[in-house]
């Protein structure tokens, strides 16, 4: 009986208990509908969660009074007051933008003293949160900007290789080597692939931005203005700071599905953000897989340029014709390539005492992407050597496959500490960026039927150390004080092929590297700086930056910025402009990497381009200069307008001018032959390569050349960004009264050169012709000599 009453005592409890509980239910909307990812928290408590991506959230609260806050990045907070008396409850709330609350993020970007917010920065720095990255419906970081961003672009690259890895981007028309990419507030490593295909960032390369986590960035800060003074050398365009997701919210997991227009490729990503907080220490993690398959738009051909004996490949019109009216698209596969990814984020900090924190925070990403070289038709390739045609079945050509590797990782450890006001951070960033490439379903034609159809043509690894040291203090209530330095080891590293993807003329589709070009190239960088920035009045600011520099391949720099800010008609008006010079050594890639490749060229059918390097052997035959440093100077000026909490308007106009750009030129086989320019085979050796001369003019083209080059920026910003490029000028020479003299960029200066004017050419730049390449080879009335040093 005891045993009875004891159960229907429990029951009864239970019953009860399940009765106290209900549920608190509602949408969180803005004007345009219902608002992901804001943060419903009971306020006194843990308890909270996230609206859904139709804005939707729901809450187990038992019985009481509540007060329910809720909150978003750019918008203003509300709190409502809910009752829970035994039954489900209702709460729809609509939150409203503030533009106020997205001034007064203090910003990390923009001075190395004091961080200040947007209302009080003297340089224009603009933000994005995580919402505002999220509604753009892109799915990967670099995608996402371009749709927040306008001077922002990128582009997907098909048929170009190793650049449909990492898209290639340019922010306000500079190439990616000059906007200093940071994770919170760190140097992010650059990728080790420098872009040399007819895409945006040509010549150079820049960090695997689409490498980070969409889920995991709390927000990013781009500063647009120079700051080479502040950040060093990669700063001339600008700088992106991308901040990682810290103390820990809610946890979320994030499905992303999508097909384009025409059914194909397709994508399929799945992203969990997650953490913990341990009292005044946290962990925040992101892991995030994906797949893209195939989007093929290859268009049709047309059949006289393919039959064309400059633009094509020579064959007779009705060879061409028959082929296309079974394979209008001559067989190519042209579009977004297939891609698979898995990312890893993480970010955290411990606290060590009162006054100091370790925090650490890592990112690793693996690519892999799957793409297409442009068809061989049979008659560009009249054979196969039977090595990818079945037996027994007519032979239609092929279509060479490039698959490419990508591993990249970057991580930071620091300690950051303040003392009677001094704060000091003393961090160590390390970099990797490896990629390997694989062909195959092509040949080497070289090799015949000996020749195998897979092939490992080499790669590329980029790798950085970095040391930093921040030192800065509030001296008095209008002197800011900061002082700090950084030391940077790089290496550039280019693997060799195997021997079947280079001899011979090399795999077809993408010959392989060289042993003679391969190697491992290193070079390290001491800087410093001192900052200071003075409030003349709570109105009026000014701030300077000096910044010295040592490279141990380029000497010593020093650059300097000062800036200036004055707010009046009660902070609703801001005046503000700056002034900066800047310094950019050549990137290790920009140097040493030297190759040779086919590649389309609109308009000019298959060429094969080979860049020579700057320090190579034949660079130093014909007196290429060795590379020297960019200069740039950087003028801003702005006017922002706050007339009331809701409405913010700036308007700036940049003026950006680099001295000296490091730029890509390129020769190729067939028309670049008319206009002369040294071209280096496949299989560059330490000794050979080949001197082009046209039969009407005789010019030396400095391959990867930088010469007398100007270039200029120049921008007026009003969310739109229109520009001009002053681009370069090559050095050319004739001989003259048997002196080699330079005539500058004018083709109207060159004459008919006889064969002795030739020969007296090569003799000065005592070269020696090993053989004589027939012109009927070439569709140019072109005569190429084999020459050696």
């Amino acid at each position: 009986m005891k045993k009875n009453y004891l159960f229907t005592v429990l029951l009864c409890l239970t019953v009860s208990f399940a009765f106290a509980q209900a549920s608190l239910k509602g949408k969180v909307k803005d004007t345009t509908g219902g608002l992901p990812g804001v943060s419903v928290s009971v306020a006194g408590t843990n308890t909270g969660t996230a609206t859904n991506a139709a804005g939707d959230y729901s809450l187990s609260l038992a019985n009481g009074t509540y007060q329910i806050n809720y909150s978003s990045v750019g918008y203003t907070p509300q709190t409502k007051t809910v009752v829970i008396s035994g039954s489900d409850v209702i709460a729809d709330i609509t939150l409203e933008v503030s533009a106020t609350t997205l001034e007064e993020v203090v910003v990390s970007v923009g001075s190395r003293t004091s961080k200040r917010t947007l209302t009080d920065s003297p340089i224009p720095v603009d933000i994005l949160s995580a919402q505002d990255l999220v509604s753009t419906g892109q799915t990967t970081f670099d995608k996402a900007l371009q749709y927040r961003v306008p001077s922002f672009n990128t582009v997907n690259t098909p048929v170009n290789d190793a650049s449909s890895l990492l898209d290639p981007y340019e922010i306000r028309n500079m190439g990616p080597s000059r906007t200093l990419i940071l994770i919170n507030g760190k140097r992010k490593n650059t990728s080790a692939l420098m872009y040399i295909q007819t895409s945006p960032g040509r010549g150079e390369s820049g960090a695997d931005i689409s490498a980070i986590p969409q889920q995991a960035i709390k927000r990013v800060e781009i500063l647009r203005d120079g700051a080479s003074a502040q950040y060093g050398s990669d700063a001339i365009a600008g700088v992106m700071n991308i901040i990682l997701k810290d103390k820990f919210d809610y946890g979320s997991v994030t499905l992303r599905t999508g097909v384009t227009g025409k059914g194909d490729g397709g994508h399929i990503g799945f992203a969990v953000n997650n953490g913990a907080n341990f009292g005044k220490g946290y962990i925040n993690y992101t892991i995030d897989f994906s797949r893209t398959a195939l989007a093929n738009r290859p268009g049709k051909v047309s059949a006289e340029a393919e039959a064309d004996d400059n633009l094509g490949f020579g064959a007779s019109l009705s060879t061409v014709k028959a082929f296309l009216a079974k394979y209008p698209d001559a067989g190519n596969i042209n579009g977004q390539p297939e891609n698979t990814a898995a990312k890893f984020a993480v970010n955290g900090g411990v606290p060590i005492g009162e006054k100091s924190e370790f925090y650490y925070n890592a990112a690793y990403v693996y690519k892999k992407v799957n793409s297409f070289a442009n068809y061989r038709t049979p008659y560009w390739r009249p054979t196969d050597d039977g090595l990818l045609t079945p037996a027994g079945q007519p032979y239609v050509g092929y279509v060479p496959t490039f698959q490419g590797d990508l591993n990249d990782y970057n991580a930071t450890i620091g300690v950051r500490s303040e003392n009677n006001g001094w704060k000091t951070d003393l961090s160590f960033t390390t970099g990797h960026n490896k990629q390997l490439y694989t062909v195959s379903n092509t040949r080497n034609r070289g090799l015949g039927k000996s020749s195998p159809i897979y092939f490992k043509p080499g790669g590329y690894q980029f790798h950085h150390n970095v040391g930093n040291i921040d030192i800065s203090k509030q001296l008095t209530e209008k002197l800011t004080f900061a002082v700090g330095s950084e030391f940077r080891a790089e290496t550039f590293t280019v693997f060799e092929g195997d021997t079947s993807s280079y001899v011979k003329g090399g795999a077809d589709s993408f010959p392989g590297t060289t042993p003679n070009n391969a190697g491992i190239f290193t070079r390290f960088n001491f800087g410093g700086y001192v900052d200071l920035g003075y409030d003349v009045t709570p109105n009026f600011l000014l701030n300077g930056t000096l910044r010295t520099e040592r490279y141990s391949d380029f000497g010593n720099a020093t650059v300097f910025k000062v800036s200036t800010r004055y707010k009046f008609n009660d902070d609703k008006v801001t005046f503000r402009a700056s002034f900066s010079t800047g310094f950019r050594a050549p990137l290790l890639h920009q140097i040493y990497q030297q190759l040779a490749q086919a590649s389309f060229v609109p308009g000019q059918g298959i060429q094969t381009k080979g860049i020579v390097n700057n320090v190579s052997p034949q660079a130093f035959a014909l007196g290429v200069p060795k590379l020297t440093p960019e200069k740039s100077t950087n003028f801003t000026l702005g006017l922002g307008f706050n007339p009331n909490k809701n409405l913010s308007i700036t308007l700036d106009y940049y003026n950006i001018q680099v001295n000296d750009d490091v730029m890509a030129a390129f020769h190729s086989v067939h028309s670049s032959l008319k206009e002369g320019g040294i071209f280096c085979f496949d299989a560059i050796d330490a000794s050979k390569f080949i001197l082009s001369i046209d039969k009407n003019q005789v010019i030396v083209h400095n391959a990867n050349h930088q010469g007398k080059s100007y270039s200029r920026e120049s921008y007026f910003d009003l969310n739109l960004s229109t520009g001009w490029t002053w681009d370069w000028r090559a050095d050319y020479f004739k001989i003259e009264d048997g002196e080699k003299k330079h005539i500058g960029d004018d083709f109207s200066t060159l004459r008919t050169f006889t064969e002795d004017e030739i020969k007296l050419f090569l003799k000065l730049n005592g070269l020696t012709v090993i053989e004589t390449i027939p012109k009927p080879s070439y569709a140019f009335d072109t005569l190429v000599y084999v020459v050696s040093k």
